[in-house]
């Protein structure tokens, strides 16, 4: 099989460097050009015709959201991966290159005086983001409109869903977006809190947060620690931390830990799932949207054992499908429905009781 070819674009030659060496240690990927700015960039893009992109915000000349405008008048399939610096002003800047069309990003090391071990940090986020826009395995033959759920609960006859009094979310590779279009089409204030686990660094998860209180009128927060979560109110595990909800008396609060990632993250859904099932059981909604990887399985696996509901994003409306994939083929999804259906879906959710066979 032929190898991808990547066209590498940042206006800082250590990062040209580092991102080259990373690629073309890859059997699977050749870096095919560079370019220091966007001019350079576009003008390389025409002529060599890669099959991804990695681009830098911030350039001189030309920088890069309004590259990635440019790209996207004429070609809106190639994959593309921001990489910005982590900080306030790289998340929001990140943040307004996603809207445009960015299908991923990535936070530069925020030191590279040691070479070496900037190139592993880097090579550790950039690999598994290139490789989830090509993946080996094949296709999945699951498709929106069925139900592949098994008998993996405990009820294997007849399941009653009761209306649920949680909703909780994990989302990765392209969450952002789908998060920003589920909160804004929740056009009502929901009558229970939403917690949700999106990959993120940190600072990129307050300015998340920031940016979907904007859209919701539900109030949306980076959670704290300590916090007991509202009706009407939405948290966001902050980058870095594993987030998970515990009963304080007659609240339910929210516990902050920075125990090892799972899954190879940090904030990670299982974790938030699996002690979302020991509170809610069966009232818990439990969402998974597009992302890379299986992180969410386990927690679906806990939360279809209390009998909770689990709705998955479809392969159609995903950036990647990795995360609910993952949730649909072990037959643990209640419902797999593309982005724009699951709003109607939740909020149906608090109003009707369903019952369906196995």
């Amino acid at each position: 099989m032929s190898k991808k070819r990547i066209l590498v674009v940042d206006d800082a030659a250590v990062i040209r460097r580092m991102v080259s060496k990373i690629i073309d240690d890859e059997e699977d990927y050749e870096v095919i050009g560079i370019a220091a700015n966007g001019n350079i960039a576009l003008r390389k893009f025409e002529q060599l015709k890669p099959d991804l992109i990695t681009l830098d915000i911030e350039m001189p000349d030309r920088d890069g959201i309004s590259t990635l405008k440019e790209i996207r008048k004429t070609n809106s399939k190639i994959p593309i991966i921001m990489l910005s610096s982590l900080t306030k002003t790289g998340a929001e800047k990140t943040f307004e290159a996603l809207q445009p069309g960015a299908t991923d990003y990535l936070a530069k090391p925020s030191k590279i005086s040691d070479f070496l071990k900037s190139i592993d940090e880097l090579k550790r986020l950039l690999i598994p983001r290139i490789n989830a826009h090509f993946p080996k395995e094949k296709e999945s033959t699951v498709t929106r409109h069925n139900n592949p759920k098994k008998s993996t609960r405990l009820n294997t006859q007849r399941v009653s869903f009761a209306p649920p009094e949680i909703l909780c979310i994990g989302s990765s590779t392209g969450g952002p977006n789908a998060l920003g279009d589920l909160i804004k089409n929740l056009n009502e204030r929901l009558p229970i809190p939403t917690v949700i686990v999106q990959h993120m660094p940190p600072v990129f998860t307050k300015t998340l947060a920031d940016r979907l209180d904007k859209l919701s009128p539900n109030t949306c927060y980076e959670a704290k620690d300590g916090q007991s979560i509202q009706p009407g109110c939405v948290y966001i595990a902050p980058g870095g931390k594993h987030m998970e909800l515990v009963r304080e008396s007659d609240q339910t609060v929210i516990r902050l830990n920075e125990n090892s990632p799972e899954n190879s993250c940090r904030p990670s859904v299982d974790p938030l799932f699996r002690s979302v099932s020991q509170i809610y059981g069966s009232k818990t909604l439990a969402l998974v949207l597009t992302g890379m990887g299986r992180d969410g399985l386990n927690g679906c696996e806990h939360i279809s054992e209390t009998s909770g509901q689990i709705i998955v994003q479809d392969r159609e409306s995903s950036v990647v499908w990795g995360m609910p994939r993952s949730v649909a083929e072990a037959g643990l999804a209640d419902q797999i429905l593309p982005l724009d259906e699951i709003p109607k879906a939740i909020l149906e959710a608090q109003k009707t009781v369903i019952h369906q066979s196995n």
